[in-house]
């Protein structure tokens, strides 16, 4: 059986769509990144890099959101397109522009010290310009790849559904082929399976400063 790390952030709610959609088992194994537990020594023999989510299948250890999709899609043969080339850009699209410019504009924002404006234009500036691709995209094409839903899809829909936190509470109306591609996997029952995972576990919902450390270990740095 599949061993899921996981938390309740974008990258490991797109590979539990992902798990739910190919009705894989898989064994829950929280990691409560606000106490550091991703730096714990049994974690980081799993992902060096101390995030999240990690699999281990039969032996096969694999992380990163992106890699677990494509990993789990080829095992099954489940959610690929004929097209290669365009699953494997797109899907670098989503882990190399979409993820990290949408968590920085949002960690910025929320997070770092003043005097900040430059960092939040930037990333908030390119979160958008990300974001207004794909809107562009689905505004031709019923899902990334055109009538067939795969893992391009989930590796989205993981963050599209926070895009009002990242770039403001009024930002769908702006992106309307976005908001429709983010309704209709939402309301597939796998989705709802997924989003569920936050009942299972409590984890911890205070940002203090062990939390902050903890997440942020460049601040322990800084202060030292």
């Amino acid at each position: 059986m599949i061993k899921f790390y996981y938390n309740l952030a974008p990258n490991p709610t797109k590979v539990a769509l992902c798990l739910e959609e190919m009705n894989l088992p898989y064994e829950l194994v929280p990691i409560d990144t606000r106490k550091g537990e991703q730096h714990e020594p049994a974690f980081l023999a799993i992902n060096p890099n101390a995030k999240l989510p990690a699999i281990v299948d039969d032996g096969v250890t694999v992380f990163d959101s992106n890699a677990i999709l494509l990993y789990l899609a080829e095992k099954t043969g489940q959610f690929l397109s004929p097209d290669r080339g365009a699953l494997l850009s797109w899907m670098m699209f989503v882990a190399s522009g979409i993820g990290p410019y949408s968590g920085q504009a949002v960690h910025f924002r929320n997070v770092a010290p003043e005097p900040k404006d430059y960092a939040v234009n930037r990333y908030t500036f390119e979160a958008k310009r990300h974001w207004g691709i794909l809107d562009a995209r689905l505004a031709t094409h019923r899902y990334m790849l055109g009538d067939t839903y795969t893992v391009v899809d989930m590796a989205v829909w993981g963050w599209s559904r926070l895009v009002p936190m990242i770039l403001g509470a009024d930002a769908m109306a702006g992106m309307p082929n976005l908001k429709r591609h983010l309704d209709e996997i939402s309301a597939r029952p796998a989705a709802a399976r997924a989003l569920a995972l936050k009942d299972r576990h409590t984890f911890k919902a205070e940002m203090d400063e062990a939390a902050r450390i903890a997440m942020f270990p460049h601040l322990a740095v800084t202060v030292a």
